[in-house]
């Protein structure tokens, strides 16, 4: 079974980063990863949260555990709308602005009768 590190060592090839350029990126010393894959060294949850942070598509699950795939392919999909609820939200929309424009046209007519007398 692979550890987390050899895990890292591929993703930094898939990001096509150099390993200082990972080390940087996720803010750890310049040369660690390397000297983890040297010293076939367990990763502290920190550098795993860090790798997250900085990399949200990677799939924690696969990072950690090495199942799955690397990255997270499936996005939060929309809500599906219907047409009745598009329909009721264009006409709220609608009756919104005019509902304004309305507003607008009575203190503009306000003022001209304030401004005759």
């Amino acid at each position: 079974m692979s550890k987390t590190i050899h895990r890292i060592i591929e993703l930094v090839s898939e990001l096509n980063l150099s390993a200082r350029q990972f080390d940087m990126s996720i803010g750890t010393a310049n040369g660690y990863i390397l000297r983890m894959k040297k010293n076939n060294a367990s990763v502290g949850s920190d550098v795993i949260e860090r790798i997250v942070k900085e990399y949200p598509q990677v799939n924690l699950v696969w990072l950690i555990t090495g199942k799955g795939d690397m990255f997270i392919t499936e996005q939060a999909r929309p809500k599906t709308r219907t047409t009745k609820e598009i329909e009721a939200y264009i006409d709220d929309r609608l009756k919104s602005k005019w509902t304004d424009e309305k507003k607008a046209l009575l203190d503009e007519i306000l003022k001209e009768i304030s401004d005759s007398k």
